[in-house]
């Protein structure tokens, strides 16, 4: 007996059929059905100088495929290479990294990638992906370098490494942009955060860009950019909730609100938040470069016991602007700036999908493996909000990878059909198998 068990394991090299990983196959399927596979394949095809084994749109598809399913550099490409019955035939490492050298060489190439990603959004939200509201979170984060990089450097935390800004949609949890930028960019320069808004608006149905009727909303901590940031979003036609720094006209005004002025702040689920206040100081400020209808609301908030209480923290309370200039009741209008917070779920759920470990040693390859893992990212939500429901629909990419994407299976072959058995014990086949029908139900792109 060991551990318990009451049998011995023998173990032979003769089984027939079996494959693993075999829900990533989900993954390439949904790249195919919202034609991002045709897409990227149409925006590199003057890469491809002879007509090969590989199309390069399809080595694309693959490497996100890879990096969705928990890979982190080009050799995980065996992962799915070794399992070439779901996905046919994969590209070496070699034949991977000099497409991405090629596209790296060329930057009109990057933006063909791009393009070809919105033109599958387009397509993906017609399937009913399309989020409700269009709010924009725009955020960065640090990533680590364990040797010495192109672009890499000391950042204001004192560690070695890139800095890059990102967007993304809050409601659909999609990934909108990057910006790869050295370790010691700023955290709030605004005019990386410009650049980042306009790649990310591009990245947004034409339609949806040049209806009058929409409402899309750009959130962001902005701090001392909010100024130029907010000016951008107004000439782009969007609206705005971004941070506001506590000046010394900001603290007089709260300090001279009524009592009155005070409300209940709300949590997320729309309950009130005990020992939280939300009031617009907007009246007792005086403006003078900040567009036309701009409002300040202020959130004041008990620190929980054991907090260290700073300078900006008046009469015991901690304080937090918001700059806006959308229409509606404040305490609304604080809670969805609050909501912010997703981003740094969405920027969890991107370092655990590629972007943890850029892998090469020039900065423009670092650039083309933090847009695959973009890729990556749209691949794994717009499955989960086409074929799963529950919560697999909006788990993180671990859970994911556990439940579903990393499922053993048989696969056998009947009258030219391929048939991939599933261990009936398996706590989620069924759900898996519910999303390859749900996936093959949907109507396939035009084109």
């Amino acid at each position: 007996m060991r551990d318990e068990r009451f049998f011995t394991v023998d173990v032979a090299p003769d089984g027939d059929g079996l494959v693993s990983h075999a829900g990533a196959a989900l993954l390439a399927e949904t790249a195919d059905r919202v034609g991002l596979t045709r897409e990227l394949s149409e925006a590199l095809a003057g890469v491809r100088e002879r007509q090969g084994k590989h199309v390069p749109g399809r080595v694309i598809r693959d490497l996100a495929v890879m990096l969705a399913d928990g890979g982190d550099c080009l050799s995980d490409m065996r992962a799915v290479r070794d399992q070439e019955p779901l996905f046919g035939a994969v590209a070496s490492d070699s034949t991977a990294f000099r497409l991405v050298d090629q596209i790296a060489s060329d930057p009109t190439l990057l933006g063909a990638l791009r393009a070809a990603r919105a033109r599958a959004r387009e397509a993906a939200w017609k399937l009913g992906v399309r989020p409700k509201r269009i709010v924009i979170d725009i955020d960065s984060t640090l990533i680590g370098a364990h040797t010495e990089k192109e672009g890499a450097a000391v950042n204001f935390k004192g560690t070695f490494g890139f800095h890059p800004m990102l967007a993304y949609l809050d409601e659909s949890r999609e990934a909108l942009a990057g910006m790869l930028r050295p370790g010691n960019a700023p955290a709030h320069g605004a005019g990386d955060q410009i650049a980042v808004l306009d790649e990310a608006l591009e990245q947004l149905p034409l339609k949806v860009i040049a209806d009058p009727e929409r409402e899309i909303v750009l959130r962001a901590d902005a701090a001392g950019s909010a100024l130029d940031l907010c000016q951008a979003a107004r000439d782009a036609r969007i609206g705005y909730l971004v941070g506001f720094d506590l000046t010394k006209q900001v603290r007089r005004a709260i300090l001279s609100a009524p009592e009155d002025a005070w409300h209940p702040a709300l949590r997320q689920d729309g309950g009130e938040r005990e020992g939280a206040q939300v009031a617009e100081i907007t009246e007792l400020l005086e403006f003078y470069d900040w567009p036309e209808g701009s409002r300040v609301i202020v959130r004041r908030e008990r620190p929980h016991p054991g907090a260290q209480l700073t300078f900006t923290d008046l009469e015991g309370h901690r304080f937090q602007a918001t700059l806006t200039d959308l229409a509606g009741d404040a305490v609304e209008l604080e809670c969805l700036h609050r909501a912010r917070a997703n981003a740094e779920d969405r920027v969890r759920a991107a370092k655990q999908t590629g972007m943890e470990n850029l892998p090469f040693r020039e900065f423009a390859l670092n650039e083309i493996w933090l847009e695959i893992s973009l890729i990556a990212q749209d691949l794994s939500v717009w499955a989960q909000k086409l074929c799963l429901e529950g919560e697999l629909a909006i788990c993180e990419p671990k859970t994911l990878r556990y439940r579903l994407l990393h499922t053993a299976g048989r696969l056998a072959f009947h009258a030219r059909r391929a048939i991939l058995r599933l261990q009936a014990s398996w706590p989620w086949a069924g759900e898996l198998a519910a999303a390859f029908a749900r996936l093959r139900a949907l109507p396939l792109p035009a084109g």
